[in-house]
């Protein structure tokens, strides 16, 4: 696989940074993640750091050089994160209430044979840049995004309406995720693969975001998108976060379409588990505990310093 990749997080104006980000590798599969911990909940850098965590530790432990069953396996590591959140938070007494548990947004992508896939629960955010134009975004998980899915409101609106910052879904909270089919798409040379938290996209225009990547290599657009997230942002500026990957390979081959499908303008499929009954609703404590007992294994291996 040949293809660069920026990472950067930032605690803008805040007085704690409660984004977390990870990327991870193996010769033939790339995973990465953007976490933003919940300002409005305690312990919201603990839910983030968590599922970061516990996405990393599956990652290392299921690509034998790649992820057997990428669908599956997003629908399943998400899930085990916000189990494992539940869990932290009711055994350390976080929170002063199950109402206020650590709570955490999540997007994650990986990349193996040509293709990305990824998945989402929240308002961090994906998208799939090729071109000079978007080709794919994620929608948000929250009001405003079925406001203007419904036509009801403008995207440009969303910046300055009340109800930006409410969340429909999210990982911690005392309702079960409804864990987003996981999405994959074939990558073209050149593409743009971006994670971010709404930290970053929130203050930004589409068109200052594309014109802020076209044609310059990630390594200086990247740097200069986030000091302008920023700078717009002004003196409320939230913590802010992102991975952008770009695609060096050439495309692999198109799958063979029925010709009486018609073909979408990017293609893209979906694989919903919507009728399978998630497995983390059925982890037990011990179950959770053995879970959270790899991930501290998965640490210390990949880092030694890490008890």
């Amino acid at each position: 696989m040949k293809y660069a990749i920026f990472q950067d997080t930032r605690i803008g104006k805040r007085a704690y940074q409660q984004d977390r980000v990870g990327h991870w590798q193996t010769r033939d599969s790339l995973f990465v993640a953007v976490a933003d911990g919940m300002g409005g909940h305690a312990h919201g850098d603990v839910a983030a750091q968590l599922t970061v965590d516990c996405l990393g530790a599956a990652f290392r432990t299921e690509a034998k050089p790649k992820i057997a069953d990428p669908d599956m396996f997003l629908f399943r590591s998400i899930g085990r994160a916000h189990a494992m959140i539940l869990h932290q938070a009711q055994r350390q007494k976080l929170g002063q209430s199950f109402a206020d548990s650590p709570r955490t947004t999540i997007v994650a992508c990986l990349v193996q044979d040509g293709y990305a896939y990824w998945s989402f629960v929240g308002d961090s955010r994906l998208y799939v840049i090729r071109d000079g134009r978007i080709v794919t975004r994620t929608r948000d998980h929250t009001p405003v995004q079925v406001l203007i899915d419904a036509g009801r409101i403008r995207e440009e609106a969303a910046a300055t309406h009340p109800d930006r910052n409410k969340l429909l879904q999210c990982l911690g909270g005392p309702r079960a995720p409804k864990i987003e089919p996981s999405a994959n798409t074939r990558l073209h040379k050149g593409d743009v693969v971006l994670l971010c938290s709404d930290g970053f996209w929130g203050p930004l225009t589409q068109r200052q975001l594309l014109m802020g990547l076209l044609g310059r290599p990630l390594a200086k657009a990247m740097p200069e998108l986030m000091a302008l997230a920023e700078a717009r942002a002004g003196p409320r500026c939230d913590n802010l976060s992102a991975i952008a990957i770009e695609w060096q390979d050439k495309a692999v081959a198109a799958p063979v379409e029925p010709e009486t499908v018609p073909m979408a303008d990017l293609p893209t499929d979906i694989q919903d588990f919507s009728a399978t009954e998630p497995d983390f609703m059925r982890m037990s404590d011990e179950d959770i505990e053995r879970a959270i007992a790899d991930i501290k294994r998965a640490l210390k291996k990949n880092d030694p310093g890490v008890r």
